[in-house]
């Protein structure tokens, strides 16, 4: 988990590798709740503190009957082995603030919201939307800066602003670049309070970290190499580091968009025997290409050799059906 300088508490139990899940799919491309459980199964065995309910869970393709059901299976399976945040992203705060409500009535540990993906929002209406959702619940909330691939960022000021008025309920997930920057000017503008995220899938991970990193939510499908990266930062151990960056920054430097990641991430799963399909509900703006799963595949591969021999805690234990 999270180092001591973050205290106890609901929020510091909301750090270390908190995964995205993938949401796989039946014939009828409706959820399939088996598969999705052997997933969780696994991400748990392979290091996860928590799981996460994100945008490449394909939450913006879901109704929102199904985000709820989602959020409330996804509750029970995770039981008593770590923390659940849900995306309750939404195009008006009504529909978050319902999503928020729905989340908690489920059992979630923490939400997480982006903007509007629809279009840029005027700073103070950023900050509005922000505070309606965090007053409408008990429980965190994860303000997420997706603008590195919706195309608009929140300002760091209004994110300073929202900590500013709940310290005690606020994390942050930043995904715009220039992301270690970033990261260092929020840290300045919180008085060192604010509890981030990596959010760029782990290829920002070692960076991010040395500026005071929280927590990192990377993507199901290498959750054990990420776990393996987060616990040699955590023990100052630059071999290991050295040795687990190199081929996850290149295999995360294939996926250039939102559904370039879920596409790959899909194929890696099944590739590991976790889910049986990569189906993802369309339309879709990606297709990967048998030379592109091939050295994702290799790369995944050099992975798997740079974390043998390392604890369980912290290394790849293979699929576990």
């Amino acid at each position: 988990m999270t180092d001591q300088r973050w205290g106890a508490g609901p929020l510091a139990e909301l750090g270390g590798v908190l995964p995205v899940f993938q949401t796989p799919f039946d014939d009828h491309y409706a959820i399939d709740y088996g598969e999705l459980g052997n997933e969780i199964d696994w991400l748990f065995e392979n290091g996860a503190d928590g799981i996460v309910l994100g945008m490449v869970s394909e939450v913006l393709r879901l109704s929102i009957s199904e985000r709820d059901e989602l959020v409330r299976k996804a509750c029970a399976l995770a039981a008593g082995r770590g923390p659940v945040v849900a995306s309750a992203t939404a195009e008006s705060t009504e529909v978050a603030v319902a999503l928020v409500r729905a989340a908690e009535d489920a059992g979630a540990s923490a939400v997480m919201c982006t903007l509007p993906v629809s279009g840029p929002v005027l700073a103070e209406q950023a900050f509005r939307h922000f505070e309606k959702i965090v007053r409408s619940t008990a429980i965190p909330v994860v303000v997420q800066d997706a603008g590195g691939y919706v195309g608009h960022e929140l300002p760091l000021e209004t994110m300073a602003r929202i900590e500013a008025a709940f310290p005690e309920q606020i994390l942050f997930k930043p995904e715009t670049p220039p992301l270690g920057q970033r990261i260092s000017v929020l840290r300045e503008l919180t008085d060192g309070r604010a509890r981030i995220y990596e959010g760029m899938g782990g290829i920002a991970l070692v960076d991010a970290y040395h500026r005071g990193l929280f927590g990192t939510m990377p993507a199901a499908d290498l959750c054990w190499a990420v776990s393996a990266l987060w616990t040699a930062l955590q023990a100052g151990d630059e071999a290991v580091v050295r040795r687990i960056r190199g081929p996850l920054t290149a295999l995360i430097a294939l996926q250039s968009q939102l559904d370039a990641f879920v596409a790959l991430e899909k194929h890696l799963l099944v590739a590991q025997k976790v889910i049986g399909s990569t189906r993802m509900r369309g339309p879709v703006g990606y297709q990967l290409d048998p030379e592109t799963a091939r050295e994702a595949e290799r790369l995944m591969a050099e992975l798997q050799d740079a974390t043998a021999g390392l604890s369980p805690r912290a290394a790849h234990q293979g699929a576990r059906r």
